[in-house]
Formats: C-alpha cells, sequence, structure tokens
C-alpha cells in the first residue's frame, strides 16, 4: 500500500497509528528499523489481546455485512479475513513486549511526536487520516501532516477514502495547504486495494514542486 521499495526499507521509518499491525516485527526480523507510535502502546500485550479478542468477531461481521465494499480476490472471504487479520495480530503481540523495552513501540499520538526534526527518512500513516474523516477534523489533518513532515523528509499516507468508500472531505483542502507550504505531493495509485476505491495514497515531499496525480 506504500510501495516501499528496498531503498525505502533501509530507511529509519516511523509508521503512525500503527496499532496491533505486525510491520514493525516483521521489518525487525528482516533487520531493518520502524519506530511504531500509537496511544494504544500504553497498554500490556494481555491487555491489548483481551481487547483484539472483544472486537474480532463485529470485525468479521461487518466484512459479512458490507461484503460488497470490499474487493474479494486476494483474501477470499471475511473467515479468511479474520483469519488474516488474526494472523498479524499475533506476531505483533509476540513482538510487543520486546518492542516496547527496545524503544520501538512508543505512546504517542498524532499531532505530536516525540522525536527530533528530521529524525526520520520516511514517515508512514495507514487506516487513519482521511479514512476516519468524520472523526478527525480538517484542521487535525493538517496538523498531523505537518508533524509528520517536521520528522520526516517525506510522508506517505493509504488511503484517502473514508470508511464509506467515499474521496475525503478533506483531501483538495488538505492539498491546497501542502501547495501553499511549498511541499510537493503526489497521488499514486498502489498495487493494493482491498476497501473498494481505496488504492491510492498521498506521498509528500519537503521540496517544492507542482502537485500530480499518477
Amino acid at each position: 500500500m506504500f510501495r516501499l521499495s528496498d531503498d525505502d526499507l533501509n530507511r529509519e521509518i516511523v509508521a503512525c497509528g500503527d496499532g496491533p499491525a505486525s510491520f514493525n516485527a516483521e521489518m525487525t526480523q528482516q533487520n531493518h528499523r520502524v519506530i511504531s507510535c500509537d496511544p494504544l502502546y500504553q497498554f500490556t500485550a494481555g491487555e491489548i489481546r483481551q481487547r483484539i479478542d472483544a472486537t474480532w468477531p463485529s470485525m468479521v461481521e461487518f466484512a459479512q455485512k458490507n461484503h460488497s465494499d470490499f474487493n474479494w480476490d486476494t483474501i477470499r472471504s471475511p473467515a479468511e479475513l479474520g483469519r488474516v487479520r488474526r494472523e498479524a495480530m499475533e506476531l505483533f503481540l509476540k513482538d510487543f513486549e520486546e518492542g516496547r523495552r527496545e524503544g520501538r513501540y512508543l505512546v504517542a499520538a498524532l499531532p505530536h511526536l516525540p522525536f527530533e526534526d528530521g529524525a526520520f527518512g520516511l514517515a508512514l500513516c495507514s487506516h487513519l487520516l482521511f479514512l476516519y474523516s468524520e472523526q478527525f477534523s480538517r484542521e487535525f489533518h493538517l496538523d498531523a501532516l505537518v508533524e509528520m513532515m517536521r520528522v520526516a523528509g517525506e510522508v506517505r499516507v493509504f488511503p484517502l477514502i473514508d470508511r464509506a468508500g467515499q474521496r475525503s472531505v478533506h483531501l483538495d483542502h488538505i492539498l491546497g495547504q501542502l501547495e501553499e507550504k511549498g511541499w510537493a505531493w503526489s497521488i499514486e495509485t498502489v498495487d493494493y486495494e482491498f476497501q473498494r476505491g481505496g488504492d491510492q495514497m498521498l506521498r509528500i515531499l519537503g521540496t517544492k514542486s507542482q502537485g500530480r496525480v499518477q
């Protein structure tokens, strides 16, 4: 979903709003360096597991009730979705306590990150900004992107649609604000689409250039 190349993976990466995802664990196994940030990490692995166990059935039920909203080419069914998500969360849970001791999982939330300017080469945010356009204001979105740009030389956000599958109501305004700040941006189609219509990411660079869609 982020078009990550081998060169990208060798950069210092911060993943914002990472939640109980397996990205950090898998990248650590491959000797890459990722710092994940989420307020969820204030809890223990056992407490997070309890939350996962409580919400997992509703996640599968939601996919069943809204079957037509998703692309089932790779993941074939809601039951398989549940299995795949559970496996990813298990990887996270096995890695979490050690990763927290190592400083790879930090309690932090946008739009405030506890890092120095330019501490990372790449900041990632998946399934938070734009997806929750109804829950988070336009100002929150802009502040979050500005903060990620403060700590990293490049920002990537996926997807650009809301939970209803519509283009985020904040997106066009945000793109205008990025141009006012002199930041280059591009909207790029990626080789990942589970939520129908959710196959684009926003890339932001700290250099002046005209925005474009690829």
